[in-house]
């Protein structure tokens, strides 16, 4: 009778075991938050890195647009999620470095999140159309210094907003607030639409929200703000213009979790991108838009992240940007 109770004992055990080794993470779907609308920068590489993310995940990714206050209440609900690994975000550059730098009433900091990884980064690009007679940085400037000189963004607090006030404010512009005329749009493609008839001289923006204007020859390009040339932008680097400064100014794109996300989870989603981001497809769809791909481990994500945020949140206080409401 103890020997069988024994044998009983045993293979309960063994039951245990293989049950908890079957309900390893990930044993449902997860749900992917998207804090922007439809049709934007953040959707798209969302959607892009679907397919082959799911692949290497192996549990189908539920992908939702939580969208409002430039991209804060899709980043809350992830902020208050539980830390398990199911509900996971697709951070960008305005939720989490330009929202922080610009509003003091902020309900989350970049404390509240652990990046696991950046894995896009989109060159800014300042553009203006072969009509303006503008063909340089040095043209835009004199320009600037003449006086009547507008340009458009996305909104007041918006990624192109402070991307055009740093721009200018490297080129020499001291006071870019007052030296131009900041004409904010409801959307991106409204800020594009404000500079092609007119309405705007100039704007800086996201490489990929300007690449199909560039090949059409609607608009020219005067800079691109990485070292490297970007494919497609026949236009000085900031490297190549002596302004290093702006290589901070990117756009990119990462996945994040609430900040007690455990290890391992966070190490399987490093395993798991890498795998994504070699897919030949996802690649060549993103490149075509003007974006790098480049893998980040989630300390380099995170130092990325800090040094820019502290870079736009020094230029905000210099120059009284900060958004109180």
């Amino acid at each position: 009778m103890p020997r069988k109770t024994s044998v009983l004992t045993t293979a309960a055990i063994v039951g245990l075991a293989a049950t908890a080794a079957f309900a390893e993470y990930p044993e449902r779907p997860i749900n992917m938050v998207i804090p922007y609308g439809a049709g934007g920068a953040t959707d798209i590489s969302a959607r892009t890195i679907a397919e082959p993310l799911g692949d290497a995940v192996g549990q189908p990714l539920v992908m939702a647009n939580v969208t409002g206050a430039g991209g804060a209440t899709g980043s809350v609900a992830v902020q208050n999620a539980k830390a398990d690994g199911y509900t996971m975000l697709f951070a960008r550059v305005g939720s989490h470095s330009v929202n922080p730098a610009m509003k003091a009433t902020l309900p989350y900091t970049l404390e509240d999140f652990r990046f696991v990884t950046v894995y896009e980064i989109n060159p800014v690009a300042c553009a203006v159309t072969p009509q303006s007679g503008i063909k340089s940085m040095d043209d835009l400037i004199a320009k600037v210094n003449e006086g009547g000189v507008t340009f458009s963004s996305s909104g007041v607090g918006s990624m192109p907003h402070i991307a055009s006030v740093m721009v200018l404010r490297e080129f020499g512009i001291e006071n870019p607030l007052q030296a131009v005329t900041h004409i904010p749009q409801k959307g991106g493609g409204a800020a594009a639409t404000a500079v092609l008839n007119g309405t705007a001289t100039f704007f800086c923006t996201n490489s990929s929200a300007v690449a199909s204007f560039v090949a059409n020859e609607q608009l020219l390009p005067l800079l691109v703000t990485t070292a490297e040339p970007v494919e497609g932008f026949d236009a000085p680097t900031a490297a190549d213009l002596g302004k290093p400064a702006l290589h901070q100014l990117v756009g990119w794109t990462g996945i994040a979790g609430p900040d007690d996300l455990p290890d391992d989870v966070a190490a399987k989603w490093g395993e798991w991108m890498a795998a994504a981001t070699r897919n030949e497809e996802f690649r060549s769809r993103m490149e075509a838009r003007g974006s790098i791909i480049q893998l980040m481990s989630p300390e380099k994500a995170s130092e990325f992240i800090e040094t820019q945020y502290n870079t736009f949140r020094t230029l905000v206080d210099e120059l009284g940007m900060r958004i109180e409401g």
